[in-house]
């Protein structure tokens, strides 16, 4: 009753221009938001009407034709023909904009869920042009800005089984944020299967066909669209049009409603409206008619069209335009303390603005869906600091798999695609989100190695001094007379030095610290040899020495011995001095052995100088050996030659093993392998040669004499 009586209205107003609006849609569902339009049309033309400015002596008059919601209406006046597809000239030649295109909602719905990190959602819309077109303009666009759709479904409003089809995908799926760019019918009947099947915990993000619709946020769709955000027309306060709703329609329309109803001027029988009558008060839904201004602002562009017409008398081609602004209001579905339900504003997205400034957001008085904290809506969850994304095969690029960072490489971004790769000095830290300098290795004083390596080297130098000690005070005696006491000493003294030297070897590598270690292992070792070299001598002359007629002695004195020992050193010395002036060893990070740490060890400089080095050592050592060997067999009283070649035996051992190893060894093993070369040729050295004379003057001192040294004691008859 209540259309009809409206239509009646509407028809029955002069006819002058066109109006299309769509009063019924399917299952004779009224859409009294459309027929709102056409009152503000109305509303418009009996304005300009009025005016004494605008059209003078012209009055213009309507003709209103309803489109029983087909799918699409081709019109020059058009308050919310949003569709993109309608600003082809070709087909569409007599449409004239008075609102922004779908292409401009598209792109701002992709801001949105750009704007809020959703990577992941959902896609529902009417299978119209409307629908289509602006969910392929959000398709394009969210791909281009990295946004995945788990699912892109429609539904027309006549298709009830693939409406219901639709609602259980989006049941089935795992993306929390929908977005929906749904027509106004279409969204009716999708919220009401969402509440029929109490589906709740969406996000939905909608579009101005529905967003604002007030008979669509009720208690029932409350709790499944809670929450809801979209974009909505800005609204516009027409001054009067609130008054001529409720006052002039009712008036004209349904005469039976005045006072003097009962008049018989009026013929209609109001009996017929007595239901209707209590609608007349309502008009709430008037200051939500986000499409007002567009319908008044199109009237009115129309009438000043053809005021400029009929003023210049030009009746070729006139070009109708109507610039709306391209901006639309974001609003949120919420529910106040009252109870009541509101359409709250939170932000604008504005397209004519630069692009970091289109959008503006106040999120503190976002209420999300559910009335929780805001949905996390991706296929798969961030990537933390120190992994990188690797894609998941056959699936969408939001889908992937979060790969740690290898050694050595970081990713200090979310979300990172590639790891980076540590500039060489440094290393990834355990989280690999940051690079830090990588840990220098050397063999140092507190470690347990170095520990264990200084206390030996130490241990070596106390006896040693003991030994010197105890040689001194028994200094007198046979046993230290007999065996030269005076290249005893100085043997005493460079096996001191040799135990020292090896300390040079712990600690930081400097430039000095590795000139240092290796000369002075070259040349304390040579002297040690030297020494040893000497004794070995003196104990083959001193046997020919006891031959009838021989003399040798005078040729191999003290004297001799001291100088054979000084140029014996003095080699070593010369080539220490070309060495470290040629190619000195010098501090060297090496990076090659491990590749989370560095190795701080003495580089050789010239390998040449070190391996003349070692290899004078084995000369002067095999000569030595080659040496004791040979006198190994006289007289034992007299003999000391035995000693040494164990002493050499063991030397030589030490340092033929010690080459491999050391080639071999990475790092601080390399030094702690050269320590023990030095260590252990010392301790033989130093047991080999002084421990028998130690035990004689300790524990035998009977054997301590001239007869016994002579081998001339009386052997003991059994």
């Amino acid at each position: 009753i209540y259309l009809q009586a409206c239509m009646t209205w509407l028809i029955s107003c002069p006819m002058r221009s066109l109006a299309i609006f769509s009063f019924i849609q399917p299952y004779q569902f009224v859409n009294l938001r459309d027929f709102r339009l056409a009152q503000i049309m109305i509303f418009a033309i009996e304005e300009i009407n009025r005016s004494e400015s605008l059209l003078p002596n012209v009055t213009i008059g309507y003709r209103i034709y309803d489109t029983c919601g087909s799918r699409l209406s081709t019109m020059s006046i058009s308050p919310s023909a949003t569709c993109e597809c309608l600003s082809n000239r070709k087909y569409y030649p007599s449409f004239f904009r008075t609102i922004a295109s779908d292409y401009h909602q598209s792109r701002a719905l992709v801001y949105i869920v750009k704007h809020f990190g959703w990577s992941w959602v959902g896609a529902v819309n009417s299978d119209n042009d409307y629908g289509n077109n602006g969910m392929a303009a959000f398709l394009q666009i969210a791909q281009e800005e990295g946004i995945c759709v788990e699912y892109s479904v429609k539904f027309y409003r006549t298709e009830t089984e693939k409406l219901k089809k639709v609602v259980d995908i989006i049941k089935r799926g795992t993306a929390k944020v929908i977005v929906s760019f749904v027509s106004f019918v279409e969204m009716g009947l999708l919220i009401d299967q969402l509440s029929i099947q109490k589906i709740a915990g969406f996000q939905m993000i909608g579009v101005e066909s529905w967003i604002t619709t007030k008979n669509y946020i009720t208690s029932s769709s409350f709790h499944s669209l809670g929450g809801s955000l979209g974009f909505a027309v800005r609204k516009i306060n027409i001054e009067g049009f609130a008054d001529y709703v409720i006052k002039e329609f009712w008036d004209t329309a349904f005469p039976c409603s005045q006072s003097e109803g009962n008049s018989s001027q009026y013929a209609l029988n109001c009996s017929r409206y007595e239901e209707l009558l209590a609608l007349k008060i309502y008009n709430e839904d008037v200051p939500e008619q986000r499409y007002a201004s567009n319908v008044y602002k199109a009237v009115y562009a129309v009438a000043h069209s053809l005021h400029s017409l009929l003023k210049e008398h030009y009746f070729c081609c006139t070009f109708l335009m109507i610039i709306s602004k391209l901006s639309f209001f974001f609003v949120n579905w919420q529910q106040d303390s009252d109870g009541l339900f509101q359409f709250k504003s939170v932000g604008y997205y504005d397209a004519s603005l630069p692009p970091l400034q289109r959008l503006m957001l106040n999120t503190k008085n976002i209420i999300w869906a559910g009335g929780q904290l805001k949905p996390s809506s991706v296929c798969s969850e961030s990537c933390p600091l120190g992994t990188r994304k690797a894609a998941q095969k056959g699936r969408p690029v939001c889908c992937y798999d979060c790969i740690p960072c290898a050694e050595g490489e970081i990713s200090n971004e979310t979300d990172s695609i590639n790891c980076k790769q540590c500039p060489r000095e440094y290393w990834s830290n355990e989280e690999k989100n940051n690079c830090v300098s990588k840990n220098l290795e050397f063999l140092s004083f507190t470690e347990v190695m170095g520990i264990v390596l200084v206390f030996f080297s130490l241990f070596g130098i106390g006896i040693t001094v003991l030994v010197a000690i105890l040689f001194y005070s028994k200094k007198d005696t046979p046993i230290i007379k007999a065996n030269n006491s005076e290249l005893s000493f100085l043997l005493l003294f460079s096996l001191t030095l040799c135990f020292l030297c090896s300390l040079t070897f712990i600690g930081r590598p400097t430039e000095w610290s590795c000139m240092l270690r290796h000369t002075a292992f070259g040349i304390t070792f040579v002297l040690c040899i030297s020494c040893v070299l000497g004794k070995t001598i003196v104990v083959l002359m001193a046997f020919k020495a006891t031959l009838p007629g021989s003399n040798v002695m005078k040729w191999f004195g003290p004297k001799q011995q001291r100088l054979s020992v000084f140029v014996f050193t003095l080699v070593q010395v010369l080539i220490c001095v070309l060495w470290v002036t040629i190619s000195p060893p010098f501090p060297y990070k090496n990076m090659k052995y491990y590749k989370e740490k560095i190795i701080l060890e003495c580089n050789l400089g010239s390998t040449i100088g070190f391996w003349a080095v070692l290899g004078y050592i084995g000369l002067l050592a095999a000569l030595c050996f080659i040496l004791s060997f040979l006198a190994r067999k006289l007289p034992d009283n007299f003999n000391e030659a035995k000693f040494i070649t164990f002493s050499m035996l063991i030397f030589c051992a030490v340092w033929i093993t010690f080459i491999p190893a050391y080639v071999s060894s990475p790092g601080k093993f390399t030094v702690a392998v050269e320590i023990f070369a030095i260590l252990a040729s010392s301790f033989g050295l130093l047991f080999c040669i002084f421990a028998p004379k130690c035990y004689i003057i300790l524990l035998k001192p009977e054997q301590n004499t001239k007869q016994n040294i002579m081998g001339k004691t009386t052997s003991k008859s059994y």
